[in-house]
């Protein structure tokens, strides 16, 4: 299983981002590669993606931490965030677990937009910016 790891440093607190990466009713709106997100169960969601429809299923939860997932469907069969506090900002960690180790470079590339996607979400907020009026493709 091959495996990447990203990072971004996010001027905003662990908890406040935690926040967003942990309520399944905002992915839509940071995240720029969901199109509609469906509550299959607790925990456990039908995901329309700009790459596909997959299945995301929450398999961890350490509050203002981490979270992490598993994914049927998709190029990932795992991913996750890693939050650590580093002043008044967060470095944010983000990883994936994939099968085929060619594919690194451009799924590496996949994991740097969305966490910019987080990022651009976080920073539009702590700029005192309205959520209903935040538009991701801008």
């Amino acid at each position: 299983m091959a495996k990447f790891e990203r990072k971004v440093e996010i001027n905003s607190s662990p908890n406040k981002i935690y926040d967003i990466l942990n309520d399944e009713n905002l992915e839509e709106k940071w995240n720029i590669t969901v199109k509609k997100l469906t509550t299959i169960e607790p925990d456990k969601y039908s995901v329309k993606t700009t790459v596909g429809d997959i299945i995301s299923t929450v398999t961890e939860r350490d509050e203002n931490k981490k979270i992490s997932m598993e994914i049927e469907g998709g190029p990932f069969s795992k991913m996750g965030y890693v939050l650590t506090p580093k002043g008044d900002s967060t470095e944010v960690m983000g990883w994936a677990e994939f099968e085929n180790p060619e594919q690194e470079s451009i799924l590496g590339m996949a994991g740097d937009m969305l966490l910019e996607s987080l990022k651009k979400y976080v920073d539009f907020l702590e700029g005192g910016g309205n959520p209903a009026e935040y538009n991701k493709k801008k």
